[in-house]
């Protein structure tokens, strides 16, 4: 029997996929949870064999759970699921040390035999995603300008990324002004999405 730790934040969700499992007869939901700060210390209390994380969840991100959970937990395997199909995205889940990440949209059968596959010790990845994971460019922004385009991403203004970086605002629009052109963007906004969806200001 797989014991499973389920974390989702949306309850009519959760309810589905807890019904979903626990069809499987060789697989039981000992722990569902709603908040990735109640992931930990959950699986230290029913110690679950592969803990199934949403990726955006209150409290703490899945991403992060995942990551502490391999540290607090190491017997449990983490499978991440998403509906963000970015390859930045799998790339951080692979840096949280996930041993399985499959999309939202995924068939139902898809997720038992996933869940069966991690629990196993063996790697589950949608095929789509590692395919334009594979393909994706690198970061072409320095550390510098990913902390620029961070800062602007969260709402702060040319003056408080300024304040907060320890330079002049014309430095500031100086780094926005080449983020624009290397990212090929329209405009700051166009450069978030981009940066963004590539996973390289997460």
């Amino acid at each position: 029997m797989v014991k499973i730790l389920l974390a989702e934040d949306v309850h009519m969700v959760r309810g589905a996929l807890v019904a979903l499992l626990e069809l499987e007869p060789d697989l039981q939901v000992v722990a569902s949870v709603d908040r990735g700060d109640l992931i930990v210390p959950s699986a230290l209390e029913t110690r679950p064999d592969v803990a199934v994380i949403d990726i955006d969840l209150p409290g703490t991100d899945g991403l992060s759970a995942a990551a502490d959970l391999h540290e607090r937990v190491p017997e449990c395997r983490t499978l991440i699921l998403t509906s963000l199909g970015r390859p930045g995205t799998l790339r951080r889940a692979m840096a949280a040390r996930v041993s399985g990440f499959l999309l939202k949209d995924s068939p139902p059968s898809r997720l038992a035999q996933a869940v069966r596959s991690v629990a196993a010790g063996q790697r589950v990845i949608d095929p789509d995603l590692a395919l334009s994971a594979w393909e994706a460019r690198d970061n072409p922004l320095s550390p510098r300008e990913t902390q620029v385009l961070r800062l602007a991403a969260r709402g702060a203004d040319t003056a408080e990324i300024a304040d907060h970086l320890y330079l002049t605002q014309g430095t500031v629009r100086n780094y926005l002004t080449a983020i624009v052109d290397k990212l090929n963007a329209r405009n700051r906004i166009d450069a978030i999405r981009i940066a963004e969806e590539a996973g390289w200001i997460p």
